[in-house]
Formats: C-alpha cells, structure tokens, sequence
C-alpha cells in the first residue's frame, strides 16, 4: 500500500521527502481551486517499485494560465507553454515541480514534438505516453493508482511495452527506443516483443535525434548499474550500430559489457571510455586523441568531458607498465586530475582478465606514488621561459622543446637546482640552433 508523506519532526527531512511533500502541495493547492491534479509518470512508477523518487510530475485539468494564477508568476516559469507544461519553483526548498496539462497529441513531423496538442482527459494524456509503466497516474490524497494502460500488471511482470502500438510512439518520438533500453537495463525487465521488434526495425532513424539528447540518453543509461546489460540491449535491437559502430561486432560487445560489469567508478564519462577499450586492444594503433574528437561530435560532449575520456585511455599503456618506464614518462599521467578514474579503468581490466597479471603490481606502485607529498610528486620547474630570456636565449617555439627537456632530467633526478638546469638549457639550445641553422620565432 502506498503511503502519504509524513514528516518527523525530530529529524532533517531527506531531499526525496521534501520532493514529495512540495508535489503534494502542489496537488492539494490545484484541487483548492477546483482543478484535477494528479503525480503522473516516473514518479508513480518509482513509488510502486520502493523506489523514493527524487523529482515529481504532476498532471492537471489546468491549463498554463490558470497555474501560473494559482502559483503566482514569481514562483512559475513557462517551459512549454505550447505542450501544456509550466515549470513551479518552490520558494521555501527551491524544490521544482513539472505541472503539464492534460493533453492529446496530434501528428509529430519532427519526430520529436507534436505538431499540436490539445488540452484533454486524464486516460487521453495517458495513452500519448511512452511505455505503459510510466503511464500510471497517482492520487496522493486518496493514496490511490490510477491506471488507464496496464502499468502496474506490466511493473509486476517486469516489462517494458509501448502503450499502444509500437510504431506510432517510436514515429512520435526516435529517442523512445534508447528510453526503452534504459528502462530494461535499469530495471531488470524486459521489452515486450512487439516494442522490441518496432525498435529493431527503425533503429537506424535514431540518428535523426538530436546529439544533445542522444548524448543525455546515453550519459543516464551508462549511470545505471545494469550498465552493461544496456549495451548488450543495444546490440541486440540493432541500436549499437548507430551509437557506437567501433564496437557492433559481438566480440566486442561482449568485451565491452564484461569490462562495464567489473568497473566500479560510476562516472559515465569513464564507463563511455571503457567501451571503447577493446576495440582499442584491437588496433594496431590508435590515435586517441582523434577518437575523442569523433565521439565528442557524435554525443556533443563538452571540452572537459573529451579531456576526461581521451585521458583515460591514451593512460592506460603508460599505467599499465609504469614501474618500468623512466619517471619523467609516469609523473605527467600520473599527476593528471583523473588519475584514479584511469586507475580504476586499468583495475577493471584486470579483473575482466583484459589486461596482463602484471598489470596489478603496477597499479600497487602508482597508488603508492599517488602518496607522495606534493613537493615530491609534482616539483615546480626549475626554470621558466622568463630564465631562459634572462639567460640571452632569443624567444621562439623552441623554448617549449627546452623547458620540456629540462623537465623530464628533473624528474629523472638528473638536475637538482637551477643553476644546473640553466646551463642544460643552454646546451640543448645550441644543439637546436646548429640543427635547425638558428632560432624559430
């Protein structure tokens, strides 16, 4: 039985608390003004699983206006207006509650947004909706489920089915396919077979979804613990192909997958570069930098984000065989923000047996560098550019090759001050020089 929000006044209420009881406010004040409102979705969804949510939606008989009149405009913002849909801020918690109005959907040309819609009735705004567990209505003043599409029999069975017919939510919107993968993985369920053969059939039209949402749907799929489940899913819907070809050849997959099911970190970032990890073993050589680049097109990823996966594999040769390499190859890897996801990485492949036995006493030996006191780990040059013009040396893009020299004989423990370190500069300088017939500015 689903119980109403309670508080207990002896203790600080819990972020998922404080949500439910904001959207329970938000139900009781559209009654208060005559007005059916009900939580709506994944909301609903996640109480009957014994999952506390930590968002609520909430639908109504309300239309845009008449919300903004009961919220006030300080405390609402417009986010959809055209689709019914009103953003409400909690002034007290901050806490934001989505208010859409009941609604049908007409036509979507785009694939992604209906053409028009109109204002409607709870089971009409139900049968729009994606998948029949996430179409269930919830009245949290009666403690009731309200259920128009066969949900709550689908939640208990563990599947995930397209309400209604299959091919016309995907024609709706391409992105379902990849929500349907997600929610299978996440769960444990499976897809009904009729969904799972609409999605095999139009898989390749995912690619006329936007990267940005293509690259959200990805990033909160990776985040599920079932991680690997997903991408063993989107290969068997035929989704791998269009998301990631490096790796569509079942080998691979497969690799991919077992390297996702020993890899603690949950950043997606790095679980996003572990896929890549076996197609890379694959290669003879492999640009990582240029593979970054790829895959921040492809998902529109951020500057930071690309860093973070390019490192974390362009790493793992060095890591792997640290203790055998000078210092001044190591230390750059090692001192890198990311160090330990690329360590984790690396730990991952162990276990999955992807990588060599001796790949576990080079991770002891960079774990044990990682303690050394900063004035040890990361010593500040010797020497700088302005030395270097002090010291006669004309300026140009060579200073770059001799601050570069100098430092890796610091590291190597070959210079100790900088008396020394200025005349190895200079020495390297007057070997560019002779190499090169003179400076080059």
């Amino acid at each position: 039985m689903l119980l109403s929000p309670t508080h207990d006044g002896n203790r600080m209420m819990s972020r998922s608390e404080t949500a439910r009881r904001v959207a329970l406010e938000v139900v009781q004040r559209l009654r208060d003004h005559g007005y059916q409102a009900l939580w709506a979705g994944g909301c609903v969804r996640d109480i009957l699983l014994g999952i506390e949510p930590l968002d609520y939606d909430v639908a109504t008989s309300a239309v845009p206006q008449q919300v903004v009149a009961v919220f006030g405009k300080r405390h609402t913002r417009l986010v959809g207006a055209a689709f019914g849909v009103v953003l409400y801020v909690d002034p007290d918690t901050r806490i934001q509650v989505e208010i859409a109005t009941f609604r049908t959907d007409a036509s979507y040309s785009d694939g992604r947004h209906p053409d028009a819609v109109t204002f409607s009735t709870p089971e009409e705004d139900a049968l729009r909706r994606d998948f029949t567990i996430n179409g269930m209505f919830y009245d949290p003043l009666e403690g009731r489920v309200i259920d128009y599409v066969g949900g709550r029999k689908d939640l208990e069975a563990g599947v995930i089915r397209a309400i209604g017919d299959p091919e016309a939510r995907i024609a709706e919107d391409k992105l379902r396919m990849l929500r349907a993968v997600r929610f299978a993985a996440r769960f444990g369920f499976e897809i009904e077979p009729r969904t799972f053969d609409a999605i095999r059939r139009h898989a390749g039209e995912i690619e006329v979804v936007a990267p940005e949402r293509i690259c959200m749907e990805v990033q909160r799929t990776l985040e599920c613990q079932r991680a690997s489940e997903a991408v063993r899913l989107w290969h068997r819907t035929g989704l791998l192909p269009h998301l990631f070809p490096e790796i569509a050849e079942d080998d691979l997959v497969d690799a991919a997958a077992r390297l996702l099911e020993h890899l603690s970190c949950a950043d997606w970032i790095v679980k996003l570069a572990a896929l890549m990890v076996p197609w890379g073993d694959s290669q003879k050589q492999v640009d990582w930098q240029e593979v970054a680049r790829r895959i921040q097109r492809r998902l529109r990823l951020s500057n930071d984000q690309r860093k973070v996966f390019e490192y974390c594999l362009s790493a793992q040769p060095v890591l792997a065989r640290a203790p055998e390499l000078r210092w001044s190859q190591v230390q750059p890897v090692v001192v890198h923000e990311a160090c330990c996801q690329a360590l984790e990485l690396l730990e991952a492949r162990c276990r999955a047996g992807q990588a060599p036995s001796a790949c576990r006493d080079a991770i002891a030996w960079v774990q044990q560098r990682l303690k050394l006191p900063p004035e040890q780990l990361n010593p500040p040059p010797l020497i700088t550019g302005d030395d270097l013009k002090a010291a006669g040396i004309p300026p140009g893009r060579h200073y770059s090759r001799i601050l570069a020299r100098v430092r890796e004989m610091q590291l190597d423990g070959e210079l100790v001050d900088a008396a020394t370190a200025l005349q190895h500069a200079r020495r390297i300088w007057q070997e560019i020089a002779s190499t090169s017939g003179g400076p080059r500015r």
